[in-house]
């Protein structure tokens, strides 16, 4: 456990120390929500059911100060205290809980949801120009619902919630039900894969929905209807894409199958969910130029969203997987091979600073495009080293015994050496302990 330097309590993640919380586990959230798209009010109700690690009197969740906490009830009864103060929701427990108890949190609350503010710039929940979406990656989901905000605290969902009915709404997992009622559409998903919280979105806008025929994965498409020519023709390879993920990595992990969403609006960047990836109309301009970012995305379904990291120093087992993906993509359908595009970045990296270890790269650039692409090209080099066969069954392997669960970089380390015939410490001291760039 690291301490803070600021504060000296206790801290799960040093890149996000006021994130996550210590003394119980989540299993479950049922999140019964209510969101006016013109005014931007949010009102809802998150039920949490959890286990108590230690004997508990009290506990504290994560929540952003725009929402404001109006009733706590545990496991039925009003607790001694709550208060709400520097994104957390602090609760003290009329009598002590012993450990291995079961907690279940009932929190009503509303208010004007905005996005956290972060070095990473605004996460979470965001307004758009005739809608809503929630890019949560890495701490913003406490900006529309409590909880325990650290990726390796996953959990089943059950998301309900009620918008203006000319709205559609979408949610992570399958779509289980859906009612109209007085100008209102209440919108009822259940996500059974244990789910990191900034993986869970909510997405709402004027969409479309549009099912992708010969797909060997149930694929959906919600965007608005002026964009389904050019989507029809730009994502229009989403299902080989699939099939060859599928074929590489193992099975799709998501039941509920995969969605895209294009908002109306224009993102810098595209967003993945459990399940789930959201675009911006300028990824959907006609001409295909998106498709590399559309393989990355899908590609997270794997590596990022099903097996995900501990913490977030690790963040290449989500964004080199990813990246490599593209040109695996690029090398199947036609375009550059995957070796031609490694000696491509190595060159372009080779001309960039080389001061970040991308193992332990800090909070500041974690998101760095090099860490996207050295992750990349430590993955090429390895697939070098141990051959195609070998290389796409330790893949395989790694999704499947991580599946719905988190790891960290020595777990990926440790179970490389089983595919392999020599060791492989002298690759990863170069690629993933050294910031100094290695020959190619």
């Amino acid at each position: 456990m690291t301490r803070s330097k600021k504060s000296k309590t206790p801290v799960i993640d040093p890149y996000v120390p006021e994130s996550g919380n210590f003394g119980y586990r989540v299993s479950r959230y049922e999140l019964d929500l209510e969101y006016k798209v013109a005014i931007n009010r949010l009102n809802g109700t998150a039920s949490i059911t959890a286990v108590t690690l230690a004997a508990l009197r009290t506990f504290t969740l994560d929540l952003s100060h725009h929402l404001s906490v109006t009733k706590v009830t545990v496991n039925g009864h009003r607790p001694a205290q709550f208060s709400c103060a520097q994104g957390k929701l602090r609760v003290t427990l009329s009598a002590p809980l012993a450990a291995g108890a079961a907690l279940v949190v009932e929190v009503r609350y509303g208010g004007t949801p905005k996005p956290v503010r972060s070095v990473w710039g605004d996460v979470g929940f965001e307004e758009l120009s005739n809608g809503a979406l929630v890019a949560g990656q890495p701490n913003g989901a406490p900006s529309w619902f409590p909880c325990d905000d650290h990726p390796s605290a996953k959990a089943s969902y059950r998301i309900q919630i009620s918008t203006d009915s000319p709205y559609r709404a979408v949610a992570n997992g399958e779509l289980v039900s859906r009612r109209a009622r007085a100008g209102h559409t209440v919108w009822t998903y259940e996500l059974p894969e244990p789910t990191s919280t900034y993986l869970v979105t909510l997405q709402i806008g004027m969409y479309d929905m549009h099912r992708l025929t010969k797909t060997p994965v149930a694929m959906h498409a919600a965007l608005p209807d002026r964009l389904r020519e050019e989507f029809d023709h730009d994502f229009g390879r989403q299902p080989q894409m699939m099939k060859l993920f599928v074929k590489l990595f193992g099975p799709y992990p998501v039941s509920s199958g995969y969605t895209v969403v294009v908002t109306d609006d224009d993102l810098e960047i595209p967003l993945e969910a459990q399940g789930i990836s959201i675009f911006g109309a300028n990824h959907c301009s006609g001409d295909r130029s998106a498709e590399r970012l559309i393989a990355h995305e899908l590609a997270h379904q794997w590596f990022g969203n099903s097996v995900t990291v501990r913490r977030w120093r690790d963040i290449w087992l989500h964004e080199g997987f990813a990246c490599y993906a593209e040109w695996l993509w690029s090398e199947h359908s036609g375009g550059r091979s995957a070796d031609e595009w490694a000696q491509h970045y190595h060159r372009r990296l080779a001309d960039a600073a080389q001061d970040v270890l991308l193992t332990d790269p800090g909070p500041d650039d974690m998101f760095d495009d090099r860490i996207y692409k050295r992750g990349a090209l430590t993955l090429h080099v390895l697939r070098g080293r141990l051959g195609d066969k070998d290389f796409f069954d330790l893949l395989k392997d790694w999704t499947t015994r991580h599946r719905h669960g988190s790891a960290f970089t020595d777990d990926f380390t440790g179970l490389a050496a089983n595919y392999a015939r020599e060791s492989l410490r002298p690759l990863w001291d170069a690629w993933l302990y050294a910031e100094e760039l290695p020959d190619l």
